[in-house]
């Protein structure tokens, strides 16, 4: 692959970025056409490199310059380009484009369009960069970009003060894993005297690392990893991101910033294979993560929060799969996810955009008829999420349970394939309660234009045929591609192979997914079965669900709340009393003794005469003494 591929995917976003920045006012809604336009070039030398691939055997590492740190530790600025940052880069720039065409229908008539697509392109840029990074510094360096890029775009309609508590608290959430990699950073550099992977990876499977540093090295990671990709407790910001523009919704949620934490455990599995212990909490902590956001997801009425907490739930696979040692059926989850939850969330932008900005499921109904290409592509992808076969999410769902199966994580698979069929439930919920029965907004519905239709065809036929990449028992390409990345430090659990499929747990999963959907049918397009029912026989279960399980409630209490007294405290007493009053103290000292020499200062030279002489005498007697 030639060296300027790495150079040239990661620098047209950010022209694209700093042309938008300068010119956008005069470029007006061509600042759109513009920041597509750089994004797919990224996308076609991309997969250019991807193809390039195909054939290597050695990763191209490309280091711009060195720089020796604090300690002696020298880092190599550059990038890593091999299979696995390319799997990520062909998604971030491929579905990213695609939101980026989108956004040129969806964003036509906001005048912060070219802002909008700056803030786009950055984004894109900062996603890029760590994916690519060569060693943990360049990649905290690419996730703090992210951070910085995703809180302006949350906060893109700044005049909202909603979106800009959400921004906010994204960014807060985010830097607490920040700091989880910073002082992950900080011990393998003191450590090991390096931060490279090549560095960090040979030591530990060399066991020149202590079983102790290793854990904590990978609970810091983690640490960053649970921030970013919202795992719980650390989850709460990622729903509240809907204040943002649908198309920054598809673009956070889907493809880039929080899949990051799922990419950053994978591209250290040689850490986390030997930390078990942490390992272990990367399992458990997903499953739970799983199964808690599906519950949530029954019992919203914001399309995209349903979407939102959909996004926590699919991300709980992928961190069971990584977890449990299945990098590869982790990252095909991966891949289906980033089609149909693309496709979800444009396609709810579709809607959204039809109804005047109209979000609330009760008040939609009937859209099948008004617009036919959203509801048939918006089928689609819900049918992908839910794992009905021959749907790509089938195949990346099936990998993840069936694995875990057969590898004895029993408990695992049975909240895993709960899960399946509660996603199957409350996916179909919304989308009868949207496209079925009769219209109850208000308005006239109508059907989107070719620039928004046409992303959501490519993401439907993906979402249909993406499971092919790894059929059970017959090939899995993923694997194959992976192989070589996952394979270069031994020891490290894989599923790298082609695994026979199980068959049990298949069909337990499609059942189960089969038996949501027809259950969804009878209490929302049928009305056979009223939820108000089920809302009154279970109450504190649902109430429970309906907010949230009160998580952002225990935080304003255990954490908001005492950090605002805190901060009453030290804005009442500790400024102004303390702070202020020693420089007040310091300043009339200062005067005192001003005014003190002053008198001094009488103008009588008599007294002058009488103290230089006076002076003059004790010196005299200072010296005949010694």
């Amino acid at each position: 692959m030639p060296t300027w591929f790495a150079y040239a995917i990661l620098l047209l976003p950010l022209f694209g970025f700093a042309l938008n920045t300068v010119f956008g006012a005069r470029l007006g809604r061509a600042a759109g056409v513009v920041g597509s336009a750089v994004v797919l070039a990224s996308f076609a030398v991309t997969a250019a490199g991807f193809f390039a691939s195909l054939g290597a055997r050695h990763p191209e590492s490309v280091v711009w310059f060195t720089w020796a740190a604090a300690g002696g530790v020298r880092i190599p600025f550059g990038t890593l380009v091999d299979p696995l940052s390319l799997v990520w880069a062909l998604i971030v720039t491929g579905v990213g484009g695609l939101i980026h065409v989108y956004s040129n229908g969806y964003m036509a008539d906001d005048p912060g369009l070219p802002r909008f697509f700056a803030y786009l392109n950055l984004f894109v840029f900062a996603m890029l960069l760590l994916v690519l990074a060569s060693n943990f510094l360049i990649l905290l360096i690419g996730w703090a970009g992210v951070g910085l890029a995703s809180y302006l775009l949350i906060g893109f309609w700044y005049e909202r003060p909603s979106a800009v508590r959400a921004a906010k608290k994204a960014f807060v959430v985010n830097v607490v894993g920040d700091v989880g990699i910073m002082i992950a950073l900080f011990l393998m550099a003191a450590n090991l005297g390096t931060v490279t992977y090549a560095g960090v990876f040979g030591a530990v499977t060399r066991h020149a690392l202590s079983p102790a540093a290793t854990e904590w090295i990978a609970a810091m990671l983690f640490l960053g990893a649970m921030a970013k990709s919202a795992q719980f407790p650390l989850h709460t910001w990622l729903p509240d991101a809907m204040e943002g523009p649908t198309p920054v919704s598809a673009l956070i949620h889907a493809a880039t910033m929080v899949t990051a934490g799922v990419y950053l455990v994978v591209r250290a599995y040689p850490i986390f294979h030997a930390a078990p212990v942490v390992s272990g909490v990367v399992l458990d902590l997903g499953t739970f993560t799983a199964v808690f956001a599906a519950v949530i997801a029954l019992t919203q009425n914001d399309i995209k929060r349903v979407l939102a907490y959909s996004t926590l739930s699919q991300l709980g696979y992928m961190f069971m799969a990584v977890g449990g040692g299945l990098y590869a059926a982790g990252v095909f989850h991966f891949v289906t996810h980033a089609f149909f939850k693309a496709l979800l969330f444009l396609a709810a932008g579709s809607v959204i955009h039809a109804l005047g900005g109209e979000q609330d499921l009760r008040r939609m109904g009937g859209l099948a008829r008004a617009m036919p290409v959203t509801y048939w592509t918006f089928l689609a992808a819900t049918l992908a999420i839910a794992g009905i076969p021959p749907f790509a999410g089938f195949f990346s769902k099936d990998a993840i349970l069936g694995q875990l199966l057969s590898s004895g994580h029993d408990v695992e698979w049975l909240v895993g394939v709960i899960t399946a069929g509660l996603t199957a439930l409350y996916m179909f919920r919304l989308f009868f309660l949207a496209f079925s029965g009769e219209y109850r907004g208000r308005g006239h519905p109508h059907e989107s234009p070719p620039v928004i239709l046409v992303p959501l065809a490519v993401l439907a036929v993906l979402s249909v045929v993406g499971g092919l990449l790894a059929v059970p028992g017959a090939w899995d390409l993923v694997a194959s591609y992976l192989g070589p990345v996952l394979a270069a430090y031994p020891g490290a659990r894989l599923a790298a192979a082609v695994t026979a499929p199980n068959w049990g747990s298949m069909a337990v999963g499609v059942l189960l997914a089969l038996a949501g959907l027809a259950l969804a049918d009878a209490m929302y397009r049928r009305r056979a079965l009223a939820p108000a029912r089920l809302r009154t026989a279970f109450p504190l279960a649902y109430r429970l669900a309906a907010h949230k399980f009160y998580v952002d409630e225990a935080y304003e209490v255990l954490v908001v709340g005492p950090a605002r007294a805190l901060g009453r405290a030290l804005g009442g007493w500790m400024e102004p009393k303390a702070v202020d009053g020693a420089v007040r103290a310091l300043a009339r000292a200062a005067w005192q003794a001003g005014a003190g020499l002053d008198r001094l200062q009488a103008g009588s030279v008599r007294r002058y005469t009488l103290a230089l002489f006076t002076g003059t005498l004790l010196v005299i007697l200072v010296l005949a003494l010694r």
